[in-house]
Formats: structure tokens, C-alpha cells, sequence
């Protein structure tokens, strides 16, 4: 009876293999259907049955080897099936028992240095490729329906985000540090596979923000790659994108100005691609501080009146609080120790200290070269009213690399070379920008993402291989297993059957943990 209920489950997977729309508009539960799990960003479940008074019972359900490369995306699951990523790959198990429904694989060029992961429409998947193209498989059994290029990976072009489905388009946006063009955003029909619109991340020659670059050539090679995935308000109609560096990287001294509008948070019209209002948390970034980082979304009050929110934890070791409606500036705070900016502007912007810019014979300065924080994903949880971010700081020496013309060398113009790193999480009150608690680990980096759930508890990892149930109110330990490694991507969870699962991605493996059904009964 037991293999006859197996069949008829995976049989049911495989029928019935379309997303219902309407469940992106809602909290994640039985569906993880978007990146973040919906499209606020929050990485918060209202999922309770794994919870803070038996979340130190959570055992193996199932585990998944793909054999691949390290598993960096967060799995999507859509009827009881998963989907998930490394570069040329898809592979779709089933969520109940992580057994094999297909796999798609398209061998590449261009840099394999990550995949966040997919995104699904109807009964379909879309996927980037490290040469730059979107693809679109069938999701019942990953037959390829049809591939366009995006962009030109002999450029340096490639594809690692996972893309953002927002009504009837497929929004996309460019990696690629050494591509010697601009970067950009766009929405594709997810039927056709054509553009509907583009928006590019540097302003054309003599449009509004063309003044913030000394020239035209050094504007058209700008960089401002949109790596991260976006978070999407349906009220107002508005798509909220990170931009990431300019170019040179480190050798600002060739591109003076604020260099918009790289480094950037922007609100787009979902419909036209049209920019609204942009906040740019590092002007004239010369470390490399993409903020790229999740623009999370949430309503509560500040300041004594209720307001539609954006917070980020930026890559340069600030958070950010944003009036999400008009871009206004809100507040300021750093969550780390570091030396690179001597305070803040009247727009709430890091004045960066001169004496800490990259120079011939190097500069030390008190961060970490990967940023405060990077590509893993924070947590905003209502109960706490916290925002949760894994951060790092440190010491890096930077260099400026000049030829003998004093122009830059390579992409990067500089080079860093870290000295000491400490990884630590911290829970920031969104109203003052205050730590409530941190939690410091001795030495090391990692990108371990972070989930919240109505269980209250806070998932995560850590850079010794812990994976991670903490209370989210102190930051207190209620579970912890070691998995050998350290945890690859951001935690995520869902509810089939009445079984609630936690899925976490370490080196090449995936696996789902559940809390076992004799202690449920209890």
C-alpha cells in the first residue's frame, strides 16, 4: 500500500504541475513558489508545527546528492515537487521523499561561479545559463520549450540570478564584473520569450544621471551588474532591484562622480520598466560594495505613523530604511565595525574617508573585501519586529594597480587581499537601526542565508558546518547539527500531508529535515 501511495503521489506531482498565481501574493505554506518565498523578501513562514519547543527534535527526512557543483540556489516546491539549481544544471525531486523526478543539463561557457536558482510560471521553469541565455523548460519533465540569449557572454556576460515572474513577465537582470558593457534589467514574455522591456543600470549619454560620470566613454563601461533577485510591491506596481559596482572596481580616480546608478537601490514600473526613484547607498563606491542586497519589504510603523517599508543591509556594513513609495530616505546605521567612511551626508549617504581609498602602496582599512554582508539572504520576522542579516567584518589592504599612461589596470583597476575576517549574525530593530543581539563567531566568512518562521525560530549556518535553530527573540541555540560544511545558500520550508519540512543546501547535497511524527502526536 505504502509504494501504490508513492505512485499515486509522484503521478499527481507530475499532472498537476502549475503554479497558481495567486500564491505569490501570499505567505509562503504549502508552496515555496519565488525565491524568497514570496515577494516581499522577508524570508518569514507562517509555518509553525517545527517550533521553538520542539525544533531540538528535527531529524533527517531525506537527503539528495546531485553530484555537481556547489548548491548555491534555494529550491522552489510547487505541488509537492522541488526544483533547484547549480550552473547547467535543473533538477526536479519529489519534496516528500527528494526521489528523482528529472534533471536538465546544458553544458556552457562563461563563469560558473554560482546559481541562485529558478523561477516558475504556469507549468513553466525559467532558467539563466552562465552564457548568458534564459531558458524555459517544461516543469512537468524538464523538456526545454526555448533558449534566447540575453546577453553576449564574449563580453563577460553571464546569468547566475534567479529570475523574478511578476504578472505575465520574466524579470532577468546581468551578472558579469569583467563585462565592458552596461548592465541592465529586463522583462521577457514568459510565453514568447521576447522583450517587453529593458532598463539599463547606467544612464544613456545626456539623460538625467549622465552628469554623475566625467564622460561618455567612461559611462558606457561603467559595470553596475544586477545579480541579485528583486522583490516586487503589487499595490504599487513597483519592481525593487539592487545594482552592483562600477568600473574600474577599486580606481575611482578615473571615473569621478557619484556614478549613478551603480551601487543603487531602484524602484521600476513593473509594466513599462520606467524608473521611479533610486537611493544610492554607495556613491562612487571604490571597495567593490555592490547593493545588490534583498530590498525587503514590509509594512509597520515608523516614526510614529504607519508606512510602507524597504530595508537593506548593504554590502558597504549599513543598513538602510527606505519609504518604499517615494524613496525617501529614512534612516542610517551600521551593523559592523569599519573604517572606510567618515560618517554620513544629510541623505543618509557613507561619506567615504579619503585616507582609506585603495592606493599604489595599499591601505588598510578596518572591512572585510567581500562586503559586510554578500549575497546571502536576510530575514525580516513581524513577531520580532527584527531584521536579521549574516555580516562580516575585518581588515583588507587595498591597492590601486596604474599603468604607465595612469590608467587603470584590468576590470578591477586595484587588488584587495584580506588580512582577518569574523563572521557574526545580528538582529537589527528596524526603528532605530540599533543591535539587539549579535552572535560572533571566532574567525571566518560564510554566506549561510536566514529564515524566520511563526514557530519562532530563526534558521541558519555557520562557518564551522553548524546548521543553525536559533531563538529569534536572543539568539540563543535550540538545534544545531554539524553537516561538514558550511551551509551553501538560504534555508526555506513548506507543508505537504500535515508534515512541515526544512530544506538546507550544503556543498553538493540537499537536505530536508522534519520533526518526527511520534513527538508531533505527543
Amino acid at each position: 500500500m505504502k509504494s501504490l501511495a508513492l505512485f499515486f503521489a509522484a503521478f499527481i506531482t507530475l499532472s498537476a504541475q502549475e503554479l497558481d498565481r495567486s500564491l505569490l501574493l501570499q505567505p509562503p505554506t504549502t508552496t515555496w513558489p519565488t525565491y524568497n518565498g514570496d515577494y516581499s523578501g522577508r524570508r518569514y513562514s507562517t509555518l509553525k508545527q517545527i517550533n521553538k519547543t520542539n525544533v531540538s527534535s528535527l531529524t533527517l527526512a531525506w537527503a539528495f546528492q546531485t553530484h555537481s557543483a556547489t548548491l548555491k540556489s534555494t529550491p522552489l516546491e510547487v505541488n509537492g515537487a522541488l526544483y533547484f539549481t547549480t550552473p547547467d544544471n535543473v533538477w526536479a525531486v519529489d519534496a516528500r521523499t527528494g526521489h528523482l523526478i528529472w534533471h536538465y543539463t546544458r553544458p556552457s561557457e562563461g563563469d560558473h561561479v554560482g546559481h541562485r536558482g529558478v523561477a516558475m510560471y504556469k507549468d513553466r521553469l525559467y532558467f539563466g545559463t552562465p552564457d548568458a541565455h534564459l531558458i524555459c523548460l517544461n516543469a512537468r519533465n524538464g523538456k526545454k520549450i526555448w533558449d534566447i540569449e540575453i546577453a553576449d557572454v564574449r563580453f563577460g556576460y553571464y546569468i547566475s540570478v534567479a529570475p523574478l515572474v511578476v504578472k505575465d513577465e520574466v524579470i532577468i537582470g546581468t551578472s558579469g564584473d569583467q563585462a565592458d558593457d552596461p548592465h541592465f534589467i529586463e522583462a521577457i514574455g514568459p510565453m514568447t520569450g521576447k522583450v517587453i522591456w529593458r532598463w539599463n543600470t547606467l544612464p544613456d549619454p545626456g539623460a538625467p544621471g549622465s552628469e554623475t560620470w566625467p564622460n561618455r566613454e567612461a559611462l558606457m563601461h561603467g559595470g553596475g551588474p544586477a545579480w541579485m533577485t528583486g522583490t516586487y510591491d503589487p499595490d504599487l506596481n513597483l519592481i525593487y532591484w539592487g545594482t552592483g559596482n562600477p568600473h574600474p572596481v577599486l580606481a575611482g580616480i578615473t571615473r569621478p562622480g557619484a556614478n549613478l546608478y551603480t551601487c543603487s537601490i531602484v524602484a521600476l514600473n513593473a509594466d513599462t520598466g520606467k524608473l521611479v526613484w533610486y537611493y544610492q547607498p554607495s556613491p562612487h563606491d571604490t571597495h567593490d560594495w555592490d547593493a545588490v542586497e534583498t530590498p525587503v519589504l514590509f509594512d509597520a510603523e515608523f516614526g510614529g505613523q504607519k508606512r510602507k517599508l524597504l530595508a537593506q543591509a548593504s554590502r558597504n556594513g549599513y543598513f538602510f530604511l527606505l519609504d518604499r513609495e517615494t524613496g525617501e530616505h529614512l534612516l542610517t546605521a551600521p551593523f559592523v565595525n569599519m573604517s572606510w567612511a567618515s560618517g554620513l551626508n544629510s541623505k543618509g549617504q557613507p561619506i567615504p574617508n579619503p585616507e582609506k581609498e585603495p592606493k599604489r602602496d595599499g591601505s588598510l582599512v578596518e572591512a572585510y573585501e567581500e562586503g559586510a554582508t554578500n549575497w546571502m539572504a536576510p530575514s525580516f520576522d513581524p513577531d520580532t519586529q527584527l531584521f536579521y542579516v549574516n555580516a562580516q567584518q575585518g581588515f583588507t589592504i587595498y591597492y590601486l594597480n596604474l599603468n604607465e599612461n595612469n590608467t587603470p589596470e584590468g576590470h578591477q583597476g586595484g587588488a584587495s587581499s584580506p588580512l582577518w575576517s569574523q563572521a557574526l549574525l545580528v538582529a537589527i530593530d528596524y526603528r532605530t537601526g540599533r543591535i539587539r543581539w549579535s552572535r560572533k563567531e571566532e574567525e571566518g566568512a560564510s554566506h549561510p542565508g536566514i529564515l524566520t518562521t511563526a514557530g519562532h525560530v530563526l534558521f541558519t549556518g555557520d562557518v564551522s558546518g553548524n546548521l543553525l535553530a536559533l531563538d529569534p527573540e536572543d539568539g540563543r541555540t535550540l538545534w544545531h547539527v554539524n553537516a561538514g560544511a558550511p551551509l551553501g545558500s538560504s534555508p526555506m520550508t513548506y507543508e505537504l500531508d500535515g508534515r512541515q519540512y526544512l530544506v538546507t543546501a550544503v556543498d553538493t547535497v540537499l537536505y530536508a529535515w522534519a520533526v518526527p511524527q511520534s513527538i508531533l502526536r505527543r
